[in-house]
């Protein structure tokens, strides 16, 4: 029984599917993007979410960790309807797969217009672009630390960066570090 967690289920190619509680290296990484796009999306026209429902079809209904949705006609009372326009999702062990293997092809197959995989234990973020209706990898950004730096090449740390640009607004770029501050 879970006494005061209310339990949390998507609807995976037909099949319930229990959420496991989030650890805290995932809620922080949460909370950090949270204040990060909710503060930039202040007074704009999209809208950021988390801990809410969206149903792609009969057989997929998935509460992705955020969301951002430019269109408003998709927000219902409970939930979003259709793809939202961008989506994280933020790896734990026990749903790692699912949100790299048919989680991320059900996103593309809807129209998510850009995806990321976060994941909080090697501090990196995957970013994916949906381009021709497939999705496309962007970059991979990493937080290094010292150590990881000197071993890099001079033409490594130049091609590295330092900041992730979100492909909706042409001035939205946030710090990778930011993004796992506290966690470094």
């Amino acid at each position: 029984m879970l006494d005061a967690i209310e339990a949390k289920y998507e609807l995976i190619n037909g099949q319930e599917v229990m959420m496991s509680p989030a650890n805290i290296r995932h809620n922080m990484v949460q909370g950090n993007l949270i204040f990060i796009m909710g503060s930039y999306l202040k007074g704009k026209h999209c809208e950021l979410f988390f801990g809410v429902m969206v149903r792609f079809d009969a057989l997929n209904h998935f509460i992705p960790d955020l969301l951002i949705v430019c269109d408003r006609d998709k927000i219902k009372a409970n939930y979003i309807e259709g793809a939202p326009d961008l989506v994280v999702e933020i790896l734990s062990p026990s749903t790692g797969k699912r949100d790299v293997g048919y989680k991320k092809n059900v996103y593309e197959h809807f129209g998510v217009r850009e995806y990321w995989i976060v994941n909080p234990k090697d501090l990196s973020i995957e970013v994916y672009h949906l381009k021709e209706g497939r999705f496309e990898l962007d970059d991979r950004y990493t937080v290094w630390d010292e150590w990881d730096a000197e071993l890099l090449s001079e033409k490594e740390k130049a091609e590295h960066r330092l900041t992730l640009k979100v492909s909706l607004y042409d001035d939205l770029e946030i710090e990778v570090k930011e993004i796992f501050e506290d966690l470094v």
